[in-house]
């Protein structure tokens, strides 16, 4: 799969995960891709744990949201996290989450690339997965996803419906020329 195509393609998942075990190699491609994310002064403050034990799976389904239960059933949770004092802060923005966010980004697309399915989730009880998981009180924990192969035969399978479905803002509401510009209220 080329990235533009992966692009199109990645679409969040979580109904359709399987608890089929995703091999050594197959993770390290995923987290390599991560870890080659841009960040700000290259300080690269991401961390992932890798979760895969089907009782601590089990354990944390309590802290995500009712909605998201579902993806413990997935061969494995990939939970991201930083510590903020290991990032820049400039005027105030904290970059550890943009940055984060380039290396989930680039796990998503990796993992799309390589048939498995994904969903971003930002509802969670970060206090209980932090207990749970033994993290450290200064780290946060930005972002939750199941990471598992399709329950159906394929990728483009499982994601035929929801791509379907998916809409996108027209690029003119998106991006503007020289200047900031909205349309007119009607």
């Amino acid at each position: 799969m080329e990235t533009l195509e992966a692009i199109r393609k990645r679409c969040s998942l979580k109904t359709h995960v399987s608890g089929r075990a995703i091999s050594a190699q197959t993770l390290d491609i995923i987290f390599d891709a991560a870890r080659l994310a841009g960040s700000a002064r290259n300080f690269q403050p991401w961390r992932f744990i890798v979760v895969q034990d089907r009782g601590v799976l089990e354990s944390l389904t309590p802290a995500l949201s009712e909605a998201n239960q579902v993806a413990v059933q997935a061969a494995a949770l990939i939970v991201a996290c930083a510590r903020p004092a290991d990032d820049v802060m400039h005027d105030g923005k904290e970059y550890y989450m943009f940055d984060v966010g380039m290396a989930v980004a680039n796990m998503l697309l990796a993992a799309t690339d390589l048939g498995l399915v994904t969903h971003l989730m930002a509802a969670f009880d970060e206090a209980k997965i932090k207990q749970i998981l033994h993290i450290p009180e200064d780290v946060r924990v930005v972002i939750v996803t199941p990471l598992a192969y399709p329950l159906e035969s394929s990728y483009d399978e499982a994601a035929a419906e929801r791509l379907s479905k998916r809409t996108r803002k027209d690029l003119s509401e998106l991006v503007y020329a020289e200047r900031w510009s909205e349309p007119e209220p009607a």
